[in-house]
């Protein structure tokens, strides 16, 4: 008998979760506008692309025009591409004049990762710009149109908005973007806006290419104070150390 109840409960639990998944799905794609952020590569790029198969009316911002040429090669003539510098304040309101229904914010850099005492303030600063403070420009500019079309935002954190791996303006950036989503979700939720966050973890993204990473912390590493390099030690920095 007890072993009938469980399955029962099973299934309608089963039930509730195709149910619930089935309403957060989109039904009318019919003039709705979507703005993503950082589609020269990775996320934002792959995003582009599936949305615009899907039908949606896709803005896809890009950094270079390299990146613009190629994401325009193969997508349909649906998909607009917008160059953007996130950190351009000015651009980035020319880019809020479209008509939109969802946001995206995917646009980030990495920043160098090592140990805090390799690191001075501008290499927290400019992760901590791009991947927050022009994250929170880009929704405020783009709140309006959102709101009059009861749309969603999709913030792009990462597992590093929740564990730091190590030093660096990165994870500072996105612990940050966490907490202001949350607040946002509840701002919004009055005005029938869905804000949602995700949080990759590691990727095989030109963002986490490890060569590249060791090149930057090696970089850092051969302009350190020698009581410093003392400190670690040149078989910490061989072995990759935080």
């Amino acid at each position: 008998m007890l072993c009938c109840v469980l399955l029962f409960l099973g299934i309608i639990s089963l039930w509730w979760h195709w149910r619930a998944r089935d309403r957060m799905k989109v039904t009318s794609l019919a003039g709705k506008y979507i703005f993503i952020t950082g589609c020269d590569t990775g996320f934002g790029n792959m995003a582009a692309k599936i949305f615009d198969k899907r039908g949606f009316h896709v803005f896809a911002s890009c950094l270079t025009e390299t990146g613009a040429k190629e994401l325009k090669a193969v997508t349909s003539k649906q998909l607009q591409t917008v160059l953007l510098d996130v950190r351009d304040s000015d651009s980035v309101k020319k880019a809020a004049a479209c008509c939109l229904w969802g946001l995206v914010n995917n646009a980030g850099i990495l920043g160098p990762s090592a140990p805090t005492d390799w690191l001075d303030i501008k290499h927290f600063r400019e992760p901590i710009e791009v991947n927050l403070i022009e994250l929170i420009n880009i929704t405020i500019n783009m709140l309006p149109l959102v709101k009059i079309a009861k749309g969603r935002i999709v913030d792009v954190s990462s597992v590093g908005g929740r564990l730091a791996f190590s030093g660096g303006g990165y994870f500072p950036s996105k612990f940050g973007v966490e907490e202001f989503n949350d607040s946002l979700r509840r701002d919004m939720k009055a005005f029938g806006v869905k804000v949602c966050c995700i949080q990759p973890g590691l990727f095989k993204t030109p963002l986490t290419d490890p060569a590249q990473v060791m090149k930057d912390k090696e970089v850092i590493w051969n302009k350190l104070p020698l009581d410093i390099k003392k400190q670690y030690g040149e078989e910490y920095f061989q072995k990759g150390g935080a």
